[in-house]
């Protein structure tokens, strides 16, 4: 599992987020997924996490497709500011989804505690990464060699993050995480 410490390390000082306990004590989710939000924290990511803004009241207030949700995050679009999403995590379950500006929701893993672990692996490998680190920006093109180099890296970071969650791979319409790498695809 994911450490305080380890987030820190690619993510910076200043940049992960630990829960107070008063807030999440009252939220209705297992109780080892609020030791992890208080104990390790929610790291801001490259391109997917913005800032980590979590609900302080008891009964969920992330309104979505699939039901109130806790919020964790958010994350304004650089294209229009007040398109906003956002990840919520599921009452009773723990599970952890991306949620659209409309309310949408993807899923995106299967708990908070393995939420933790994909977004540990997401952001070491794109924050090490020299060519993983803008799948959207045309600025800079790559060599054919250096292609090569990004599609063995993106290759790597699917397979461990399917061997860390593999329900975050058993689609893709509705899936964050298919949806998210593939855009360095393209």
């Amino acid at each position: 599992m994911a450490t305080y410490d380890q987030l820190t390390e690619w993510a910076g000082l200043g940049h992960v987020t630990r829960a107070r306990r008063d807030v999440v004590v009252g939220w209705q989710i297992p109780d080892f997924l609020k030791t992890q939000l208080v104990e390790v924290g929610i790291p801001v990511a490259p391109r997917l996490i913005e800032r980590v803004v979590m609900q302080t009241e008891a009964d969920p207030v992330l309104l979505t497709s699939r039901g109130p949700l806790y919020r964790l995050t958010e994350q304004a679009d650089p294209d229009d500011p007040t398109e906003r999403s956002s990840f919520g995590v599921e009452p009773e379950t723990g599970a952890v989804h991306f949620v659209m500006p409309d309310g949408e929701a993807w899923f995106a893993n299967s708990s908070v505690d393995v939420w933790l672990d994909v977004l540990h692996c997401y952001g070491s490998c794109v924050t090490g990464s020299g060519l993983l680190s803008e799948p959207d920006s045309p600025e800079e093109y790559l060599s054919e060699e250096e292609e090569d180099q990004a599609l063995a890296e993106l290759n790597r970071l699917v397979d461990e993050l399917k061997e860390i969650d593999p329900a975050a791979f058993k689609g893709y319409e509705g899936f964050l995480w298919p949806a998210l790498l593939d855009r360095w695809l393209y």
